[in-house]
């Protein structure tokens, strides 16, 4: 596909919304570039103060903040991880880095969330963890997926990319499982470009998480005065970003409300101009539960067809508008084959994915460009 920036109306786009600019130069100011700088002890102090969790550490993405959730539940060879079918594939490839085989769960039809009435049929002696993914920001139902987690005595990490300030009835995504991954791509609500999050609810993984996140070395304990000098006592890499990139996020922490209103009127005028459409061309809304606040991530549609999908996506592009997909079903991708993926084994999640389409969305998006975006929908005819 042609970059967005080609286009009149791209999917996304990057916005800065405070002090993004003056906090970057402050950084460079400080000296202090590199990981764990003033700005990240910002970040880990607000973050923990919010969500009231024993500890957050920041990460260069989301993706390596599962990675350490992988290693911190000491993920082995044989062990099974149940994650949804549609997701992101770093959602399974930290499991399978460590050894572990993905067990392909599939999506409830109206949130597209990991189905928990399926969920205990698939849990077996060897599984280690089970893994909710918020999709679109709307919450997984937390509830039953913990009472069953508890029941058998598996581990829960959330897969919280899409869903930061969101809660599921009056609790924090991301504080319900052990632990929990953050994203702030630059897709995301609220970004640094690249970077992530990994939220330690379970204190018993807190000084291992310090380690992995260090190269596997104790600098942590060194820097906090509690070893005289630090070495390699664990395997690890190198997970910390830059101040600099703290600095950015802490500038887009600070406007959140700022960024969670625009997206709430931005979301709801799509969904309330677009419902007559919908209703007559028998096109699926996103829906959302009265028990959940949802975090505004993004505002699908799911067509009739394929074709229709298609179709309407070059009818959009048509009219310089960036409309696109989204996942692939993992059990059905070359890798998932491999580990006993076959046609049929989700069928909504291989349904879902053939007719969902995402719609232009970001922080600053005027009214004018979502007229144009809900006026060229409406204009497509070839049904």
């Amino acid at each position: 596909m042609t970059p967005s920036m080609d286009y009149k109306i791209p999917f996304n786009k990057p916005a800065i919304m405070g002090e993004e600019m003056a906090y970057i130069k402050q950084a460079v100011d400080n000296g202090h570039i590199s990981g764990d700088g003033p700005f990240s002890k910002k970040i880990h102090a607000l973050l923990q103060e919010t969500f009231n969790v024993p500890k957050t550490l920041l990460t260069t993405s989301c993706t390596h903040a599962l990675e350490m959730s992988a290693i911190l539940l000491d993920t082995q060879p044989g062990d099974e991880v149940i994650v949804p079918s549609f997701t992101f594939v770093s959602t399974v490839n930290a499991f399978v880095l460590r050894g572990a085989k993905p067990i392909f769960a599939d999506v409830r039809a109206d949130t597209k969330n990991l189905d928990e009435t399926q969920l205990e049929k698939l849990i077996t002696p060897r599984t280690k963890a089970i893994v909710p993914v918020h999709y679109a920001g709307v919450p997984c139902e937390m509830d039953a997926i913990m009472a069953i987690a508890n029941k058998h005595d598996i581990a829960v990490v959330e897969d919280n990319a899409q869903g930061l300030f969101g809660t599921y009835r009056g609790q924090w995504l991301g504080t319900f499982g052990a632990m929990s991954a953050v994203s702030f791509h630059e897709t995301k609500n609220i970004q640094c470009g690249e970077g992530g999050a990994l939220f330690i609810n379970d204190e018993r993984y807190i000084e291992r998480a310090e380690i992995l996140r260090e190269k596997g070395t104790n600098r942590s304990r060194y820097f906090r005065g509690q070893v005289d000098k630090y070495t390699w006592v664990d395997i690890g890499s190198s997970y910390l970003p830059s101040d600099m990139l703290a600095a950015y996020l802490l500038a887009q922490l600070e406007a959140k409300d700022t960024i969670f209103e625009a997206r709430k009127h931005i979301w709801h005028t799509y969904d309330q101009a677009l419902c007559a459409w919908a209703e007559e061309h028998a096109v699926e809304q996103p829906f959302v539960p009265n028990h959940v606040q949802q975090t505004y991530h993004m505002y699908y549609i799911v067509l009739p067809s394929l074709d229709v999908r298609s179709r309407l996506i070059e009818h959009l592009k048509e009219r310089g508008i960036v409309a696109v997909f989204h996942y692939q079903p993992l059990h059905l991708s070359q890798m998932g084959q491999q580990y006993g993926g076959q046609i049929g084994d989700c069928p909504v999640t291989e349904s879902v994915s053939d007719r969902l389409l995402r719609l232009p969305f970001y922080n600053t998006m005027t009214p004018s460009e979502q007229n144009e975006v809900i006026e060229a929908l409406q204009s497509f005819n070839a049904w």
